[in-house]
């Protein structure tokens, strides 16, 4: 809250122009000073489900609602049980809810909801079992209610061209949109089809669904190539896609490309035509390149994406010039050209690797999301003193960064943070994952915490 400060002066005034004038000066800065300070905005660190783990690539995971603000924020997780659950969080009344959607799933991270809030206000949550043939939809039954689900429904996908080429689907990852410029349409993106993006679309609010459109596949076809995609919408018009070739794991040099999709059809980022629907797919190359992969800067691998009011694309990544350095990358587009610079060296993987053993998951970094109320800022979780922790780092006009510290001193890491679309003011909420343990996505005791500004 803004305060007022009252200062008294005793003593004559002085006569002396020069020394009125100075006196002023001080008494403007000093006022200034104490005004800044007095305004400051208050935050704080709150647990907001002590159950929940997620990954990065089925979003929106956390939305702010339009229709009932009483509901405030909402997200979910996967708790160490299976279980696909929901939380809340009104910063007004200070209110914390819980709700479970699908009970002991599976333990899988990948398996986290992805929220959309339907005209009416009820939401729908879309999530996996992971790589597996169970897609599922379930609402709520309440408009802004998450403490009460309607029974998972399974969504079923079909194609029989597709199914000839790419075979049965094996389901992993939820991205659902609705655009209001298309009568309310939702598509929904998930990597189905022979480990391909694939969408199917709604025309009765996830009553039911289109064929499955494959949308990105490198010819000729390899089931083993996987391109990992991330999504953002305005939610009228847009759908923006940046994806990679594959797995950095497994592609020995994973390039960075984007497209959006519009109108019933797929661009470039200057425009230009890449397919209508009903020619999909396309390939990498025929999108836009963002970054290219090599030996010598690195393998890469997508991890957020905004726009800004025109519809150019503001995306975030990393690149792993070895596997100890994973380098965080921004990169913007302005209409003409691409504006792809480094931001920081956060260390290398977060889970905790086995003794004795060979990690994993190695290009599994602390994460990094974009400020959608502010394009140039970035929450990222990065090693400090052997602990990942959340820091907020913006871009300057000259082009180098400032940072600034969310969490610090922690004792355990906290990693994949995540701002909620659709928040509005020059501030925004971020949440993220503190980990008790983190050996493998199946293996898991994570707890989300949020920054909350008051």
């Amino acid at each position: 809250m803004p305060c007022m400060v009252l200062l008294f002066f005793s003593g004559l005034w002085p006569l002396n122009l020069n020394v009125m004038q100075k006196n002023i000066n001080r008494f403007v800065l000093v006022l200034l000073v104490l005004s800044f300070g007095c305004q400051s905005p208050k935050s704080s660190i709150q647990v907001v489900d002590e159950d929940a783990a997620w990954c990065w690539f089925s979003d929106p995971r956390a939305i702010k609602l339009n229709q009932h603000d009483e509901a405030g924020l909402i997200s979910g997780g996967v708790a160490k049980d299976g279980s696909v659950v929901a939380f809340s969080y009104n910063s007004a009344l200070q209110k914390i809810e819980r709700g479970i959607i699908h009970p002991q799933l599976e333990k899988d991270d990948h398996n986290n909801p992805a929220f959309l809030e339907l005209p009416d206000g009820k939401i729908l949550a879309f999530y996996t079992r992971h790589h597996n043939k169970e897609l599922f939809v379930s609402g709520t039954t309440k408009p802004g209610d998450i403490t009460d689900w309607e029974q998972p429904q399974q969504i079923n996908i079909s194609n029989p061209a597709e199914a000839e080429i790419y075979g049965t689907p094996y389901y992993t990852y939820a991205n659902p949109f609705l655009l209001s410029s298309e009568e309310n349409r939702i598509y929904l993106f998930g990597r189905w089809m022979g480990f391909k993006p694939t969408m199917i679309w709604s025309d009765d609010l996830g009553k039911t669904w289109s064929n499955s459109r494959v949308v990105v596949c490198p010819q000729p076809f390899d089931a083993g190539n996987r391109p990992y995609v991330k999504y953002f919408s305005d939610g009228s018009k847009r759908i923006h896609i940046t994806f990679t070739d594959g797995h950095p794991r497994n592609e020995p040099a994973n390039s960075v490309y984007y497209a959006y999709y519009e109108n019933g059809a797929f661009y470039r980022a200057d425009g230009a035509l890449i397919c209508p629907v009903d020619s999909l797919p396309f390939e990498p190359g025929d999108a836009t390149l963002v970054y290219q992969g090599n030996k010598e800067q690195g393998r890469a691998w997508v991890y957020d994406m905004k726009a800004d009011e025109q519809g150019n694309p503001v995306i975030a990544y990393a690149r792993y010039p070895t596997e100890q350095d994973h380098i965080y990358r921004y990169a913007r587009y302005d209409g003409n050209k691409w504006q792809n610079v480094d931001i920081c060296n956060s260390g290398k993987w977060f889970p905790e690797t086995p003794e004795g053993e060979k990690e994993r998951e190695p290009h599994y970094s602390g994460g990094l999301v974009i400020d959608g109320n502010n394009l140039s800022e970035v929450y990222l979780s990065r090693q400090v003193n052997g602990i990942f922790e959340i820091e907020k780092w913006r871009i300057n006009g000259n082009g180098s960064w400032s940072q600034e510290a969310v969490t610090r001193n922690s004792e355990l890491d906290q990693v994949r943070p995540f701002v909620p679309w659709w928040s509005s003011g020059e501030t925004a909420d971020v949440l993220w994952m503190e980990n008790e343990k983190y050996v493998h996505y199946t293996d898991y005791e994570s707890r989300i915490k949020m920054l909350v500004r008051e």
